[in-house]
């Protein structure tokens, strides 16, 4: 398991078309602290529990998307390691230096098979909440404002050739396979939800014709009442729901997806499944999908799965 190599999900960088709205839906509406602006713009973000200076970085661009999703692993051996690892394997990589994101140490960043940037880093300042580190108490003010997310909790990446991605992560990253859908040929993985630590998924990825693309960005609460709280604060701040409150029948997870300004769709998330990596991921049908996906409706959404960013 983790521990010896890939931690954690450290941060995401999501692409906005319109800042000053983003920076309030992530802020106010969805409930993170946010942390620092840097030099060329852009705006970092943390959940309330998060010790580390940022999970969320918002760039303001054209278009919406994903620039990068990275991983925390154990320190700066293991980042070289995995370099050295990566280059072996074919893959191209490229060293960011310490301090192109604010309070954030070198990365190594190269392209998966999906077309999604995949970056590595070893070193985060540390921001603890006030007496979060001893004799902490459970919440503080801050988990009471907006949708208030424990965590950044993982990613649903859209783009081809995730069986290939399959291959790098369990080869070489060291992650497992937890659950995954087979296509109606029944034989072809069409959906991979992989871990790198004992959660249902650190990061998931769905077949598509479209390299890099972003189907969510997934935010944990503590529970389902907490939930039914998101639900009540997205529909006060008028924000487009699509999905829930419900649960998936795929890692068991209790949900609610909707949309940032910008059109980024995004969850939160709560329970779900406990995975080791001895055990054999689960297989869902192709038949059985609508049950994985809305357990209750067994319904398709059709905007669930064509829309992406």
């Amino acid at each position: 398991m983790a521990m010896t190599g890939v931690l954690r999900p450290g941060h995401v960088q999501v692409r906005v078309v319109e800042l000053d709205p983003a920076v309030h839906f992530y802020r106010d509406v969805l409930g993170l602290v946010e942390t620092g602006r840097d030099s060329v713009g852009r705006v970092y973000f943390k959940a309330w529990d998060e010790r580390d200076h940022n999970s969320v970085v918002l760039r303001q661009a054209d278009r919406p998307g994903i620039d990068h999703f990275a991983f925390k692993v154990r320190d700066s051996v293991t980042l070289d390691k995995f370099d050295g690892d990566l280059r072996a394997w074919g893959v191209r990589c490229e060293g960011i230096p310490e301090g192109e994101m604010l309070s954030t140490g070198r990365r190594l960043r190269f392209e998966i098979p999906s077309g999604h940037l995949l970056e590595l880093y070893s070193e985060k300042e540390a921001v603890p909440y006030p007496g979060q580190l001893h004799n902490p108490r459970p919440w503080t003010e801050a988990a009471e404002h907006g949708i208030a997310p424990v965590r950044m909790d993982h990613a649903l990446l859209y783009g081809p050739h995730v069986n290939q991605n399959l291959a790098l992560f369990t080869e070489v990253l060291g992650f497992y396979l937890t659950e995954y859908v087979t296509l109606p040929d029944g034989k072809t993985k069409g959906a991979l939800w992989l871990s790198c630590s004992i959660k249902a998924h650190d990061i998931a990825f769905v077949e598509h014709p479209d390299p890099g693309r972003l189907h969510h960005v997934s935010f944990l609460l503590e529970s389902w009442e907490k939930i039914l709280r998101a639900g009540d604060i997205l529909s006060m701040n008028k924000v487009p729901v699509e999905i829930g409150p419900t649960r998936h029948g795929i890692t068991r997870g209790m949900t609610i997806y909707g949309f940032d300004p910008s059109g980024n769709r995004f969850e939160t998330f709560c329970g779900g499944l406990q995975s080791y990596p001895d055990q054999a991921p689960i297989e869902w049908s192709w038949e059985e999908l609508p049950s994985g996906l809305d357990y209750p409706q067994r319904k398709l959404h059709e905007t669930f799965l064509s829309v992406v960013t």
